[in-house]
């Protein structure tokens, strides 16, 4: 049997599954690349007949909801597991009681971005520290804090930014940290819930909080950062919902990086830092490597196999999705009606 993918459902319509499954906990699962890239990754890993569920739910959704996902999950003897995004704090929130084990970023961080199985029963794990400093590393160069005395806006105090600012913070990085982080967010009990993993984290980087209500209160921030500073959308808007943290007010820092942590999607924050790119001297970078690196741990883990980081057979994954990614763009291109834009 073929690897492959399975129409969306939502909590409300999972049913037993009858080859093994991952599960993509989202929003928009079915609008994501992973959908075409799964099975060419699944033939190419030797996972047969593993198949690619996507499962919707609103966002902030009732977490009665997350638990109905996590138990069947838990019970069906072919579910495997399951990769969460967005949804990452508000299902650890809901189902911390279910769980046999919490991994030790996870318990630290209040979240999870991956359930697996083991003999000792159900596993949460919080993959993004990983992901996240993967792709990080991909493209800031090494030693760019320390040369230069820039700070981090994190816009969004999700999972991502969660483990975004541990891997950046950490003390063993020595001087390769930034000056300053800065996170805003719309809710104060994010906000709280940030800070309180920060405080029990053993760093003395300088960390602030905004509560931004608002985009005026997001450009404020961008246009306070000192040159070579990054500024990060993990709002999830461009793709879970529309527009972007900021207006075109928002002047990003000289000789900065801009990364979107989305890659689908009404991409307006992407738009608006390249619109910036040449006057401003910037290195624009949108999520497809964090993509690629969250989807091959989640993957690795679930299934009990060994994907590397790096090296010949990452490069060959990669080399696979951007192959997909193309196909599924030159189809869309196909199907656009003549004269469209």
């Amino acid at each position: 049997m073929s690897a492959g993918v399975l129409p969306v459902m939502t909590a409300a319509t999972l049913r037993p599954a009858e080859s093994p499954t991952l599960y993509f906990v989202g929003v928009t699962t079915g609008d994501s690349s992973i959908q075409a890239v799964f099975p060419r990754w699944a033939e190419h890993l030797g996972l047969d007949g593993a198949r690619l569920q996507g499962v919707d739910l609103p966002l902030h959704a009732d977490p009665e909801d997350y638990r109905r996902v996590v138990e069947f999950i838990a019970a069906d003897e072919l579910s495997m597991g399951a990769l969460v995004t967005t949804h990452k704090i508000d299902l650890y929130r809901a189902c911390a009681d279910m769980f046999d084990v919490v991994d030790p970023h996870a318990k630290m961080m209040g979240e999870t971005s991956c359930l697996s199985k083991s003999e000792l029963g159900l596993v949460a794990h919080a993959k993004d520290p990983i992901s996240s400093g993967l792709a990080l590393d991909a493209f800031v160069p090494a030693g760019h804090w320390a040369r230069t005395g820039a700070e981090v806006l994190s816009m969004g105090a999700g999972g991502s930014t969660i483990a975004i600012t541990w891997y950046l913070s950490q003390a063993s990085r020595g001087a390769d940290r930034p000056a300053r982080i800065v996170v805003t967010n719309r809710s104060q009990a994010r906000l709280d819930h940030l800070r309180e993993v920060h405080q029990a984290l053993p760093t003395d980087t300088p960390f602030e909080y905004v509560l931004a209500e608002d985009t005026a209160a997001n450009d404020a921030a961008v246009n306070a950062l000192p040159p070579g500073s990054l500024v990060i959308n993990a709002t999830g808007l461009g793709k879970d919902a529309p527009g972007s943290p900021i207006t075109g007010a928002a002047r990003f820092p000289e000789t900065g990086l801009a990364w979107d942590l989305n890659y689908r999607g009404d991409l307006v924050f992407l738009d608006q830092a390249r619109a910036q790119q040449r006057e401003r001297s910037l290195h624009v970078e949108d999520g497809w490597v964090y993509f690629l690196h969250g989807w091959t741990q989640v993957i690795a883990e679930v299934f009990h196999i060994a994907i590397p980081e790096s090296g010949p057979e990452f490069d060959a994954l990669s080399t696979l999705a951007l192959a997909t990614r193309k196909d599924q763009n030159d189809e869309s291109s196909r199907a656009r009606p003549a004269g469209a834009e």
